[in-house]
């Protein structure tokens, strides 16, 4: 395998290994408020994302560390395993204390998959396809994000909530079963010991990624929003099946994402992202003012395109900007980035909702203001945050 040639066996059985753990954990996103509220904790709906991003935030220091040390593919198996247990216990633990824990739980899956698995992809590509690289594995995570939500409240409709949580165990195990076969690509590797999970205040954050970091808070308030109140949104319109959003938005992505990266490879990761900001406000403004089920749809359009656009993109944009050496927890740092805003977006869009219909634009105007934000500080702050750091970039 040659750094000029990354569409390997390996690389696209990390795609369907993606692909498969993706759609294991949004499987069960669109049914969760409901069975929150069949359990007596319809008011605390915004928790149901925000502590699964508390977790994923909370680990990503590890999960880098460790993605640097011991290896990207036991940071991987280590995620995807914790979305194959919770599954079986999702529809034990049925009291709403219980399911906050396994909430809570549950998100250390995606506070070390993904981050092993973006490690991985910037091992073996070149640093002038990065941008394609990252849109190219984006499409086969935003596919399983796609048919997930479909497939869950499917199951759930057809058969019950129990066989739709087992669903989600079999992709997680078959998302392992196929790392397992993988070649490792961080070149030297240490054995684990437990003096690895000692991390300092220096593990936790990279400053070179702060620019990608900022813009990934602002704009991940949005998805925060979408994942907590458009189940809710979906059902008010007319769908029976509250995935549907989910489904559009994601096949509206796939697209632009290898479009988006290629030109991001070839402008620039800044100007595209400025794109991205605009067509998130777009989006958000368009979400807030839907009330029938066709503008529900051109909503998940043009929200797909937004993502599609912003998500690829910054992965490429902080990987360029970090050092090989702390690409693992140049990695934890965005991601880490990316679960405040979506656990801030989740926890304040949901206490604006208030599990009031009408205040579903309020949330959302909330959600465009941010973008806005981030627009801005696309225009006026990275060079002055290139500037304070710029120091750094002599550091071997």
């Amino acid at each position: 395998m040659t750094k000029d040639n990354f569409y390997t066996l390996q690389f696209f059985l990390l795609c369907l290994s993606s692909f498969l753990f993706f759609g294991s954990f949004n499987m069960i996103v669109p049914e969760l408020p409901d069975y929150l509220t069949s359990m007596g904790g319809g008011e605390y709906k915004g928790l149901i994302i925000s502590l699964f991003t508390v977790t994923a935030g909370l680990s990503r220091p590890f999960s880098g560390k460790l993605a640097d040390t011991i290896g990207r593919i036991p940071v991987m198996i280590i995620g995807a395993g914790v979305c194959f247990v919770l599954g079986f216990l999702y529809p034990v633990f049925n009291t709403v204390w219980a399911f906050f824990l396994l909430r809570f739980l549950h998100g250390f899956s995606t506070g070390f998959k993904p981050t092993g698995t973006a490690a991985y992809v910037a091992d073996i590509v070149p640093p002038n396809r990065r941008g394609e690289a990252m849109g190219i594995a984006g499409i086969f995570g935003s596919t399983g994000m796609a048919a997930g939500p479909s497939i869950g409240s499917t199951i759930a409709n057809a058969y019950s909530l129990e066989w739709m949580f087992y669903v989600s165990s079999a992709f997680a195990a078959l998302s392992v079963l196929i790392l397992i076969g993988m070649k490792e690509t961080l070149p030297t590797k240490v054995k684990f010991k437990p003096s690895l999970l000692l991390v300092n205040k220096n593990d936790f954050i990279e400053p070179r990624v702060y620019s990608p970091s900022i813009v990934f808070i602002l704009t991940s308030f949005s998805f925060g929003a979408v994942l907590t109140l458009i189940p809710d949104l979906t059902q008010e319109v007319g769908y029976e099946n509250k995935g549907i959003f989910f489904t559009i938005f994601v096949v509206s992505s796939l697209l632009i994402r290898f479009l988006a990266g290629k030109a991001s490879d070839r402008y620039g990761r800044v100007i595209v992202l400025k794109f991205a900001a605009v067509a998130i406000i777009v989006s958000d403004l368009a979400i807030a003012y839907t009330n029938d089920k066709s503008l529900l749809i051109i909503s998940g359009i043009l929200f797909g395109i937004a993502v599609g656009m912003n998500t690829p993109t910054i992965y490429a944009w902080t990987i360029d900007l970090a050092l090989d050496k702390f690409r693992g927890k140049a990695l934890a740092t965005m991601y880490i980035a990316l679960e405040i805003g979506i656990g801030a977006g989740a926890l304040i869009a949901g206490w604006i909702y208030s599990n009031e219909i009408s205040n579903m634009r309020e949330a959302f105007l909330t959600c465009a203001a941010l973008a806005l934000l981030a627009l801005l500080y696309l225009n006026f702050g990275v060079n002055w945050m290139s500037n304070k750091y710029r120091h750094l970039d002599n550091e071997e």
